[in-house]
């Protein structure tokens, strides 16, 4: 018996036999890659096209009032979600992510559950989002190209190769881009301050029929709630930080850190686009646009293109491949994890000499290609991915409170801030969005409950009579049980 070398820092090491030790090391992440400024930019690039497109939607669900409590609302969800996240990442620092701690705290089904919703988010968002960079190439006229199914190859192929490569230079890459994004965001919040108008925050006209509605609210009390998948866009997806916790040094301190840094960025960059655009330009203006910062910057110089909404312009290119290009990351990791515990299929989690997970970066790249070359529907892809997110954060959540409850002595590297308060804010806010997105797209939701379904047939017949006992998050889990035996 030996001692398994592969085994993640604070993490209890446990004795494997010769062939689990080979297992293992066949299905190793590069060790040590990423540091806290490089989680941060990862926390951030996972999010920042949300502020280039997609959130302005809102307006026609809930006008501007509707979308800003909403984006209030999600803003505390998210952020008690990833003081709670940082806890359990400290505590469980695994590529596994939420299916590790749920894992741990809910059970195989809880594990299997939370990682086939996160599977559902990291699949489909890329999809959605190479659709996007595809509408974007085809308006700024880039290489002559139109929107179809070859930029999204070209996607697909340009930056999984880049992941290839290996996770260093991949998660640079990122932050490159990341920074182009976000100063771009910066300039046009204040080039669209010069035209702030606070009477044009009001302007979407009111129904008057709907319960409670007023200027502030033209939609009603109903119009907060179904602007809550919107609100969303500002801030989804950073929950995916503890993914590279295998590939993170001192991971424990490192995450904590990391996603704290990324939910207060995130927070102020929500501000400085939601209420600068919609002041500059006007809320009816901009809530059907597909692009709407470059709309607003129009809409308030009279309708013609400036060297600031060109720039704007191709910054949002710049947003959108950050998001694509770090969804891919993550997605890559919830598979690989899966995937070594036996949830999936075990080849998926074989690593190359560079230690990247090429199975897990090229099939569901496949898949995404396949369905936006399919459809080219990126709004309901990305509706989608909101509801699979939306669940993930609620199964999330309870894992926090479970095991705060059930192993109070857990050693903790960190602890969250409000303890179970503030996980029950994330459960409560979290239950309250997963409701939303049927308000919104319920054709969405009722495609991510078939591959919910799917997957759940996948693993009551198969794969839960075949897990690796010796992954680290299974092997974490065995330990709890074993030690709630010898305390019977």
């Amino acid at each position: 018996m030996s001692v398994e070398k592969d085994a993640p820092p604070g993490f209890p090491h446990g004795t494997h036999s010769a062939p689990e030790e080979e297992y293992l090391q066949r299905r190793s992440l590069k060790r040590g890659s990423a540091g806290w400024l490089l989680l941060t930019g990862l926390g951030v690039a996972y999010v920042v096209s949300g502020d280039y497109a997609g959130w302005n939607f809102g307006l026609a669900e809930g006008g501007f009032g509707g979308l800003a409590i909403a984006t209030v609302l999600m803003g505390t969800m998210y952020a008690c979600l990833v003081f709670s996240l940082a806890e359990l990442a400290s505590i469980l620092p695994t590529a596994g992510g939420g299916y590790g701690f749920a894992r741990r705290a809910l059970g195989t089904w809880g594990g299997f559950l939370t990682g086939t919703a996160i599977l559902i988010e990291y699949i489909l968002a890329p999809a959605a989002i190479s659709v996007f960079i595809g509408g974007y190439v085809e308006s700024l006229g880039l290489f002559g190209l139109e929107s179809g199914w070859p930029v999204y190859l070209a996607c697909f192929i340009v930056f999984i190769s880049i992941h290839l490569w290996g996770v260093g230079e991949a998660l640079r890459f990122s932050f490159v881009v990341t920074g182009i994004a976000v100063a771009a965001l910066l300039v046009f919040a204040i080039g669209a301050l010069t035209h702030f108008d606070a009477g044009s925050l009001n302007d979407v006209a009111v129904k008057s029929s709907a319960l409670g509605s007023s200027s502030w609210l033209p939609l009603g009390l109903l119009g907060i709630w179904a602007a809550f998948p919107f609100g969303m866009w500002f801030f989804l997806g950073v929950e995916g930080v503890p993914l590279a916790a295998e590939e993170t040094r001192d991971p424990a301190r490192t995450l904590p850190r990391a996603m704290g840094l990324a939910i207060g960025i995130l927070v102020l960059l929500a501000l400085l686009t939601l209420l600068p655009a919609a002041g500059a330009a006007g809320s009816d203006a901009i809530k059907d646009a597909d692009n709407p910062l470059v709309a607003a910057l129009e809409a308030a110089t009279g309708g013609d293109p400036t060297t600031l909404s060109r720039i704007v312009n191709y910054a949002g290119l710049a947003g959108l491949v950050a998001s694509f290009f770090s969804l891919i990351y993550a997605g890559s990791r919830q598979l690989f994890a899966l995937s070594r515990a036996g949830y999936l299929p075990r080849f998926l989690s074989l690593t190359s000499s560079r230690k990247a997970p090429y199975l897990g970066l090229v099939v569901p790249g496949a898949i995404g290609f396949g369905l936006a070359a399919a459809t080219g529907d990126g709004a309901r892809m990305l509706n989608i991915a909101v509801f699979g997110a939306s669940v993930s954060y609620v199964l999330m959540s309870l894992s926090h409170l479970v095991l705060r409850r059930r192993e109070p002595d857990l050693p903790r590297p960190y602890r969250t801030p409000g303890g179970v308060v503030t996980s029950s804010v994330a459960f409560v806010l979290a239950c309250a969005a997963v409701v939303a997105t049927f308000l919104v797209d319920p054709k969405a939701a009722g495609i991510a409950l078939v591959l919910y379904v799917v997957a759940v047939a996948y693993f009551t017949f198969y794969s839960r009579h075949h897990l690796v006992a010796a992954a680290p998050e299974e092997e974490f889990a065995a330990l709890a049980e074993a030690e709630a035996e010898l305390r019977d």
